[in-house]
């Protein structure tokens, strides 16, 4: 019996396969704080983001200073100053909700719920377009896809910096493998076609084939579950429907012959 295959060690969680958290700077999000300015006191660098993290003290309406985590934004600096809040201007930096951003304006780190800290858009380099208001906001994402939004969602306005990573050449195999692995990727992946047996039921064989049918069973050991997974109760489905729809016909017809009579 071989190996597990790497899709399923890697979600039981080992070592190899786990993410090096403890060198990451911290979580990124927006404050819980409405109509309050920061200051930008350090740039770092995270090797959990494509993009420099920057570190916002944030003071508070009662005077109270908090210092939190964000995505930097092209063009920031050290010392700069931001705001959150309603009444904020659209600049770059600046966390408003969507619903008081003007249309066409770039965002970055984008709420799916009021409240969760960013969800979307949030990689070196990439910018949301604010496209309507109404009873949502649509925005579309770098994909080119529109997606709709509560206009409390909030954003940051601007873009993520670091855009030029992909610029940078990679030059060795080895430079690419801890570029990976500082984001807790498996890298390079490869084929079950071209394993060897006990590395993947795909492998072996004196060219890269399957060479034997790809559909395997619900009910397979863990290790043996790949490919194209077979479901009996969908074909069950199937039948019964067609059975329904074969009787209706047959009921149909008989009406009709009745009638005609």
């Amino acid at each position: 019996m071989g190996k597990r295959i790497i899709t399923r060690r890697r979600g039981a969680g080992t070592p190899p396969y786990t993410s090096p958290s403890h060198r990451y700077r911290g979580e990124i999000g927006y404050p819980q704080i409405r109509g309050a300015s920061g200051i930008v006191e350090h740039l770092m660098h995270d090797p959990g983001h494509s993009t420099p993290v920057a570190e916002v003290r944030w003071t508070l309406p009662t005077g109270e200073t908090r210092s939190v985590l964000h995505l930097a934004h092209q063009g920031m600096a050290q010392g700069s100053t931001v705001h959150i809040g309603e009444t904020a201007e659209p600049k770059p930096g600046n966390i408003l909700p969507l619903g008081n951003i003007p249309e066409g304006t770039l965002v970055f780190n984008i709420e799916n719920n009021p409240g969760d800290g960013g969800r979307y858009v949030r990689s070196g380099g990439t910018a949301a377009t604010v496209v309507a208001h109404g009873d949502t906001t649509t925005i579309q994402l770098p994909s080119g896809a529109f997606k709709r939004l509560p206009p409390t969602c909030r954003a940051t306005v601007g873009m993520v910096a670091g855009g030029g990573r992909g610029e940078k050449w990679i030059l060795k195999a080895g430079k690419n493998y801890h570029r990976y692995r500082s984001k807790a990727k498996v890298w390079p992946t490869v084929k079950g076609v071209s394993m060897n047996p006990v590395d993947h039921p795909h492998g072996g064989g004196n060219h890269p084939h399957v060479g034997r049918p790809s559909t395997v069973s619900v009910h397979a050991w863990p290790g043996r579950k790949v490919g194209r997974i077979s479901s009996t109760r969908r074909m069950r489905l199937r039948k019964r429907g067609g059975r329904k729809a074969r009787a209706r016909l047959n009921a149909l017809e008989a009406a009709s012959k009745s009638g005609g009579q």
